[in-house]
């Protein structure tokens, strides 16, 4: 049986199949559905981890104990787990363990643009790489097999693309599901010096027999065409060269680590001009040259980005393996052009009342990753940086601690998800070295950012059980803050209040600014009606970034259709035109 699946689900499905008894991760996109699918399957453990180092130490603590384990995460969460990863190919597995990176090309959502394949080099992993949903979901079986075959774990490597894109798949049944025998071995699982230096050369050993199996596996083929233009790709870049290039003889590599050598110098031999196709980095151009064989890679294709086919037409044509294609006419020529659409913060989101309280008082905000750095785009404009997760409260105790001028000018902002995942330890530090830093947590109860997943402060976990609930006003107690006010943003008086007061008072603050996500609890109320005598048209309310307000012939207007009734409109209206119920206790 067949069904259209994306390669998240497909990968799922694969899992399920192949008898994974344990799945970890932490949401972060383009990765989420993979986890999310796999709490729906009988018979496999799910879970939300508070990170992605979490994660990966509880998929190496179920491997270790026989049982074949899935670890999901986006690119940028694989550098949450390095730690444990790199040693994780020291000792090896028992049960397979298949790690799976989604890499971003184009950084649809995420603050960079790195190439995970490099991971796998670097930590001397087995690495696949699927270019539609059918492969994913055949590499995660065969990925798991590949890990205990030669005792080390996979990276299963997806692009957004592959991730998100929908393919048919050929549906099996699933194998039972039964976990290794588990037996005490310290001189494999014990990492300490004397052990790791056997686990070295140990290392070395499985990585040359990953090489010959590289070399012979059907993962890697060649897609015979004419002689005088050679492709070697990997990914989704397969199919685009397959469309734009259907001519072209064609090297296809699924196993990226170890790269099948001569199976490379082999195919170089058969054509004559030789192209390395591959998003971001030159990761396979740069071994490929390393044979000393002359190749043709970023110098014509661009280092950064999502390729697409007429990029790579377009490409092509430079190189003068394609000719110039007919112009065409743009059926859309002429005509009016939509406007751009940045994303904003939904209606009634309560995060808005935050950055422009923020921004009225000119502090200075460093970021966190969430759906809240939307909050550092005009009007809002009220977080200076965003670096990674957590990174906001050790860069204002930086601040605090190195500037002066700021002191007293400077808060932090995160999220109650990202404040569970890495804000802690940045917290502790704050108040171990006495930091006189302002930490605002915007708890709206929930992951928002990637579609509202779970995590240890609301109550239930990944599979919909009761789980408890960390009450993050105890924990930032625990660890020695001494000033924990929390507030409800929406009441705008009441919040700028509190910062004020916090800013300038010595010693580490929390302000804990808590209201449900406006999209988690959808209490709709009357809409707000804008009275147009009063109205002046001062677009003050245009300063808070609402999508349901807009100026028309000079007056506010609000749709009635987007408008949520939060009100925080009629609180900052200077000449009270903005007319609704009044602000929730």
């Amino acid at each position: 049986m067949k069904e259209l699946l994306s390669g998240n689900v497909a990968i799922a499905r694969g899992a399920f199949e192949n008898g994974v008894i344990l799945a970890a991760g932490y949401p972060g996109t383009p990765s989420t559905e993979i986890l999310e699918t796999l709490s729906r399957y009988k018979g496999i453990y799910s879970e939300w981890a508070p990170n992605e180092k979490v994660a990966l130490e509880v998929g190496i603590g179920a491997a270790m104990a026989g049982a074949r384990t899935i670890v999901t995460m986006k690119h940028v969460g694989v550098n949450v787990a390095a730690d444990p990863l790199l040693s994780l190919a020291y000792t090896g597995v028992n049960g397979g363990l298949v790690l799976v990176s989604a890499d971003d090309p184009g950084m649809h959502s995420s603050q960079n643009e790195q190439d995970n394949r490099y991971y796998a080099k670097f930590a001397k992993l087995a690495m696949l790489e699927p270019s539609n949903s059918q492969e994913a979901k055949d590499m995660m079986g065969l990925g798991l097999a590949i890990s205990e075959q030669f005792d080390i774990p996979v990276m299963l490597r997806t692009t957004t693309r592959v991730a998100h894109s929908q393919s048919m798949v050929e549906l099996g049944e699933p194998v039972a599901r039964e976990i290794k025998p588990y037996s005490k071995d310290v001189k494999k699982n014990l990492m300490v010096p004397a052990f790791g230096r056997l686990r070295r050369i140990s290392l070395a050993e499985r990585t040359a027999k990953l090489a010959e199996y590289s070399e012979n596996t059907p993962l890697n083929f060649i897609v015979p065409g004419n002689d005088k233009v050679g492709v070697i790709t990997s990914g989704i870049s397969f199919q685009l060269v397959r469309e734009v290039l259907p001519d072209a003889s064609v090297l296809k590599l699924g196993m990226t680590n170890p790269l099948p050598l001569e199976l490379i110098k082999k195919f170089a031999a058969q054509v004559k001009t030789l192209f390395v196709v591959e998003e971001l980095e030159p990761f396979l151009e740069e071994q490929i040259r390393m044979l000393g064989i002359q190749v043709t890679g970023k110098e014509l294709f661009p280092y950064t980005g999502e390729y697409n086919q007429g990029l790579l037409r377009r490409c092509f044509g430079e190189a003068g393996v394609l000719s110039a294609s007919p112009q065409v006419e743009d059926p859309a020529a002429g005509l009016p052009q939509a406007p751009p659409r940045p994303p904003v913060l939904c209606a009634g989101c309560p995060h808005r009342a935050v950055f422009y309280t923020l921004r009225r008082l000119k502090l200075t905000v460093t970021g966190d990753i969430g759906c809240y750095t939307l909050g550092g785009l005009p009007p809002l404009e009220g977080i200076d940086s965003c670096v990674c997760m957590g990174a906001s409260i050790g860069m204002a105790h930086g601040i605090d601690k190195a500037v002066p001028d700021l002191k007293g000018r400077t808060v932090a902002v995160i999220g109650d998800s990202t404040f569970l995942h890495s804000g802690i330890t940045g917290l502790l530090n704050a108040v171990y070295n006495n930091s006189d830093s302002t930490i605002i947590i915007l708890d709206n109860r929930t992951t928002a950012m990637t579609g509202h997943q779970d995590h240890p402060a609301t109550g239930r976990n990944l599979m919909g059980q009761a789980a408890p609930e960390v009450d993050i006003t105890m924990l930032c107690r625990s660890l020695g803050v001494k000033r924990v006010e929390v507030v409800d943003p929406m009441d705008l008086s009441r919040l700028q209040e509190v910062i004020k007061s916090e800013i300038i008072t010595p010693g580490p603050s929390v302000i804990i600014a808590r209201r449900p996500c406006a999209l988690l609890k959808r209490e709709i109320k009357p809409a707000v009606t804008v009275d147009q005598e009063k109205c002046t048209g001062c677009k003050t309310c245009l300063k808070l970034s609402c999508p349901a307000i807009s100026i028309v012939e000079n007056k506010a207007l609000v749709t009635a259709d987007a408008c949520v009734g939060c009100n925080l409109c009629v609180q900052v209206c200077k000449t009270g035109a903005m007319q609704g119920g009044q602000v929730d206790a």
